[in-house]
């Protein structure tokens, strides 16, 4: 990029994010972080890895008070770097290495990466006209973005299939082994018998535990060594789980969501989409999903499949220099990259089928097939699901984001290896009595999304046959036996356990996610209510809200139907999805002759929701930790100015600017070292105030560095000039050190009787970092996004303090 390009450039951050305290004593003892090379940290590869460190930005600051040292962190550079060649560096025409990046914990510039991308490609357009190899370089810089989503097609679906048949393998391997292969889940070793359909899960390929030790599986003691080593394995797998995400990788916690979503929107988190990260966040879901927890890995495999994307943009160079390439999902969605994310989804599409982790030659998780169309009367006990679950969203909400306060504000997030092994044995000796708490969530929504036929043998299906009604495949309504009761008991208390036991293990120190969990709970409400309506009807036939459709001895009520609606309606009450869930439901299920019973139940539920509260359970995570986030929904309706909100303000110290011909470099390192700020307006002089730019912290660290090490004659007394001509000299007076090129001429700006509505909404579309605030052309003062977060939490009547990076 030329050296005029930043005249197009708008600025969106003056004062960015401090580090945590251990991240910011870490950089401040390298001795490189003035003087050495700032590449390594251009992108999110960067892998700094502290064990034991947390998601705590309690000491990030986006614009520390005027007062405040930073320290000794900045003290070498007075004086210093007085070695020169003989050599004189033009800094108009040659990018400096660094200049134009970001540090840890700060907010991207969207306008001034986009302008860096526009000049790249009209760079690389104009010189395929020059020559044939210029010509090949345009073409396969146009060609590397279909091929950047291919590699993360493909990666991402290897991944994918490879931790479901992981976690399926080592779920079953809790209640035993096959004899065949050990590495055969209880599926696959069972294929091959010669056992009858009923009793498919009892071939002796597959044996537990108690007939491998014992030599048999009946009786007391076999039963309490089956839960004992149930107990075990699931204590063992959540432990080495947290170990690894404490000890290599302690971004691998969680769903992810909320910190991608604030990733997507600017804010940068190095190592947050690392290597390290991926591969432990791989290893581990398997070890979460296995050990029998209250947690799925549809959540986490957002964060393994973005992490699969940033690793594979840095192989190519547009992606790899450019922050916002990386991002262009977020604030903007151009044509070009829906179309590639078309793609991407196809290739992952096309390598889940050749994996086939399923075992079903499907794509979907949930595969069903309802026989019978449901009825228009039937809205009525599907809405009332929708009603569950936007009340049981409601109550997880608040009471996990109770639980994730207590557990960063009190000791307990001091030990999270025992809470961990805590929270898995309650679950583990809670879950094995119950055998729909015993086997995987996704093996139990799979069987309440089951329409019962004539060779099913599990309890959900134990009705009383008459088979002389009997037509083909279709079954008519019946009435329930004994197993049908049992399962309904059974199922009962499944759901009490799940409803709280989730309360207390999404957000722990493992990966986890909340989709089926929260479908797992709406699938057992579902099918306890189908059942119940089909017994209503089977019994009483006869009256007026049935005889016009089921009669008797028809197929009217599906229960599965009804379970499928319960967990869309759950996952929209927790999440606050809607459009995107109806989707999703037909991915997983591939239902899509139900889209109205899907749509009525998520709507109903996420009015349900939003009534009590506001906010899904991704955004309450986003707020409880402070990322700064600003989200695009909430419309900012309060009747304040950009100058109620702006800073200084009248008791504060005066803005800290730098004017544009009249400092020397001791004067701006003098600057630079007593305050934190990420960047510094730039004024005709301090008497006028008259703004002529904006430039950042970092690029004027870089530029002083260089120019002492490269530049003849720059020392403590040059005059540091913003300008194309410099004010003349005396003959004796030191070299000029010119820094126009790191100016951004065209900062954003507001006047101070702009209404704070447009402020809110300029920084939501744009992806602002911050704006300066002028009256007639003067500089007044400065609106962060930080600044903005704060005002909308005080116009919500919240304490702006607390909600910040705590």
């Amino acid at each position: 990029m030329d050296g005029n390009s930043s005249r197009t450039m708008v600025s969106h951050g003056p004062w960015g994010h401090r580090l945590p305290w251990g991240l910011e004593a870490l950089a401040m003892d390298q001795k490189s972080y003035r003087r050495g090379s700032f590449q390594s940290a251009t992108s999110d590869e960067d892998m700094l890895e502290i064990a034991g460190a947390s998601m705590d930005f309690s000491m990030a600051d986006d614009d520390p008070p005027l007062d405040r040292e930073m320290g000794a962190g900045f003290s070498s550079c007075n004086g210093a770097g007085m070695n020169s060649t003989s050599t004189m560096m033009d800094f108009l025409e040659e990018p400096l290495p660094g200049v134009g990046t970001y540090e840890d914990f700060n907010t991207i510039d969207w306008v001034r990466e986009k302008s860096r991308d526009r000049d790249r490609h009209r760079e690389i357009t104009n010189r395929s006209k020059e020559s044939t190899w210029a010509l090949l370089h345009s073409v396969s810089d146009a060609f590397s973005g279909w091929l950047l989503m291919l590699l993360i097609g493909l990666l991402a679906g290897s991944l994918a299939g490879l931790i479901d048949i992981s976690a399926h393998w080592m779920t079953d391997l809790k209640e035993g082994v096959c004899l065949a292969g050990f590495w055969f889940n209880h599926e696959h070793c069972c294929w091959k018998s010669n056992t009858t359909f009923t009793d498919r899960d009892k071939c002796p390929e597959w044996k537990s535990w108690s007939q491998l030790i014992l030599g048999h599986g009946e009786g007391a003691f076999a039963y309490i060594l089956n839960y004992f080593m149930y107990v075990i394995w699931a204590l063992m797998f959540s432990l080495l789980a947290v170990l690894l995400v404490k000890g290599f990788a302690p971004y691998a916690c969680g769903s992810g969501i909320p910190e991608i979503k604030t990733i997507l929107s600017g804010f940068i988190i190095r190592g947050y989409l690392g290597k390290w990260t991926l591969l432990i966040k791989t290893i581990t879901l398997v070890l979460a999903v296995s050990s029998g927890l209250s947690l799925g890995k549809e959540g986490p495999l957002v964060h393994v499949a973005c992490c699969c994307g940033n690793i594979l943009c840095h192989l190519f160079t547009k992606y790899r220099k450019n922050e916002a390439k990386r991002r262009e999902v977020s604030y903007y969605f151009p044509l070009k990259t829906l179309w590639r994310s078309f793609f991407a989804a196809l290739v992952a599409a096309f390598t889940l089928r050749s994996i086939n982790p399923f075992g079903n030659s499907r794509l979907v998780l949930f595969y069903v097939e309802f026989h019978m169309p449901w009825h228009l009367l039937e809205l009525v006990p599907f809405i009332l699901l929708g009603i569950f679950g936007g009340l049981w969203g409601a109550f997880f909400i608040r009471s996990n984001i109770a639980w994730c306060r207590r557990r960063k504000t009190t000791r307990l997030g001091r030990y999270p290896v025992l809470e961990v092994l805590v929270v898995t044995a309650i679950t583990a000796v809670l879950a094995f009595p119950n055998e729909y708490t015993r086997m995987s969530t996704s093996e139990l929504i799979s069987e309440l999304f089951n329409d019962c036929g004539i060779l099913d043998s599990s309890k959900l299906c134990e009705y009383v046959n008459d088979f002389n009604s009997t037509k083909g495949d279709d079954l008519p309504d019946r009435a329930a036996g004994p197993g049908v009761y049992t399962a309904m008991w059974q199922l009962a208390l499944a759901l009490i356990m799940k409803v709280f036991i989730t309360i207390f293990t999404f957000g722990m120190k493992v990966p986890s996610g909340l989709f089926i969990p929260s479908m797992a709970v709406g699938a057992i409400v579902g099918r306890l209510l189908g059942v119940a309506v089909e017994q209503l009807a089977f019994y009483h036939h006869d009256w007026a809200i049935f005889s016009g459709w089921c009669s008797q001895g028809a197929d009217c009520i599906t229960p599965g139907l009804y379970a499928m609606v319960g967990a869309a309606a759950c996952l929209g009450g927790v999440t606050r999805m809607t459009v995107s869930l109806v989707v999703i439901m037909f991915e997983l299920t591939g239902g899509l002759e139900y889209i109205v019973p899907l749509m009525a139940a998520a709507m109903t539920s996420k009015w349900v929701a939003d009534a009590i509260g506001r906010e899904g359970i991704y955004d309450a995570h986003i707020r409880l930790n402070g990322y700064p986030f600003l989200e695009a929904k909430e419309e900012f309706s309060h009747k304040t100015r950009a100058m109620d909100v702006m800073r200084p303000r009248k008791n504060d110290t005066a803005l800290t600017v730098i004017t544009q011909d009249t400092m020397t470099v001791e004067d701006v390192e003098n600057i630079v070292s007593s305050t934190t700020y990420s960047g510094y307006p730039v004024v005709v002089s301090r008497v006028s105030q008259r703004l002529v730019g904006f430039v950042l912290r970092r690029d004027l660290i870089i530029s002083i560095d260089n120019a002492r090490k490269k530049q003849d004659g720059i020392v403590s007394t040059s005059i540091i000039c913003f300008t194309d001509y410099c004010p003349p000299l005396p003959p004796s007076s030191p070299s000029v050190l010119k820094l126009r090129s790191i100016l951004d001429l065209s900062p954003f700006t507001v006047t101070d009787e702009t209404p704070m509505e447009i402020v809110v909404d300029i920084f939501r579309k744009l992806g602002l970092r911050q704006c300066l605030v002028t009256h007639n052309g003067k500089l007044l003062g400065i609106i962060t996004k930080k600044d903005v977060l704060k005002h909308i939490a005080q116009m919500a009547n919240q304490d702006p303090e607390s909600i910040l990076f705590n």
